[in-house]
């Protein structure tokens, strides 16, 4: 008999567009849902968990294959957040669920921006405050004797290399079956025009933003600190001058600025960690327009 887990009508209906991740409390036995192959895997959650690192497990058949696309696997997460824990404690199942916002849009870090998007599609938002960390969960693959970084976020290549020696970055293409959640090429997106350049590209981004206002659109550039005060007189919003301060920003600023202009144009943004690597991930398919 499989493992009853609590999926909401909601996710039932976004499930098909990726696997969703199972949340579990401290002590909860991941041993009854998951295969642990690897002993490294056991050293990472010693150093990580709870916290932002979710590992991809081989499964063994206990949560509804929905929950992983039909794959023969799991995603599990501890969250390290007072609140979600004394919830899943509660209820004492694995929640599988994705984040709080309708398929593709920008990633909620609010319960405001919750509310925005679900107003009347759920029954109930559980308020604890901005989220800290900002980007999603580093996502890893546990199942291969290197483990497999599927998507980046706050626990780094160098991070994960520390405790386990070795590490790996997955190579997506398009067309590959989905192994982890936010890895589609169009995601976390405005629900407005968009554009994106490098940094060392910062003055054709200017360039774009005169074009626009040429065309009748209302522009804004979202960029570092730096660089906000390279684009003036253009109207813009910086994302901090940290790595840590653009993953906390990067969606609070993409939800002001969505709220506010009608062609938001990104320019990447270059800091003092590998937590980069996460940050450009969301923010460059957030500004993508392809």
């Amino acid at each position: 008999m499989r493992l009853g887990i609590t999926v909401f009508r909601l996710i039932q209906r976004q499930i098909k567009f990726g696997i969703v991740i199972a949340h579990v409390h401290p002590e909860y036995d991941i041993s009854s849902l998951v295969e642990i192959e690897h002993g490294y895997a056991e050293d990472l959650r010693k150093k990580f968990v709870p916290g932002p690192l979710t590992m991809v497990y081989k499964s063994k058949g206990m949560v509804s294959p929905l929950v992983s696309c039909g794959l023969e696997t799991l995603a599990v997460r501890v969250p390290v957040d007072e609140g979600a824990q004394k919830f899943l404690y509660a209820v004492n199942a694995p929640i599988a669920a994705p984040s709080a916002n309708v398929s593709k849009h920008i990633s909620p870090v609010t319960a405001q921006h919750v509310f925005d998007d679900m107003n009347g599609r759920i029954p109930l938002i559980l308020d604890g405050g901005k989220c800290r960390g900002g980007i999603e969960s580093t996502v890893l693959d546990v199942t291969t004797p290197t483990p497999i970084i599927l998507r980046s976020g706050l626990i780094t290549y160098d991070m994960i290399k520390s405790v386990v020696g070795k590490c790996e970055y997955a190579q997506h293409k398009e067309g590959d079956k989905v192994r982890s959640p936010g890895v589609k090429y169009k995601h976390y997106s405005p629900n407005c025009e968009t554009a994106f350049f490098e940094r060392s590209d910062w003055q054709n981004a200017v360039e774009e933003y005169k074009s626009a206002l040429k065309r009748g659109k209302t522009p804004i550039i979202i960029c570092d600190d730096e660089t906000e005060k390279l684009v003036l007189p253009c109207r813009a919003m910086g994302l901090g001058k940290t790595s840590a301060e653009f993953a906390a920003n990067v969606y609070d600023v993409l939800h002001v600025a969505e709220s506010c202009a009608d062609f938001i144009i990104g320019i990447g943004v270059e800091g003092d960690s590998q937590i980069d690597v996460g940050v450009m991930n969301r923010f460059s398919k957030a500004c993508n327009s392809k």
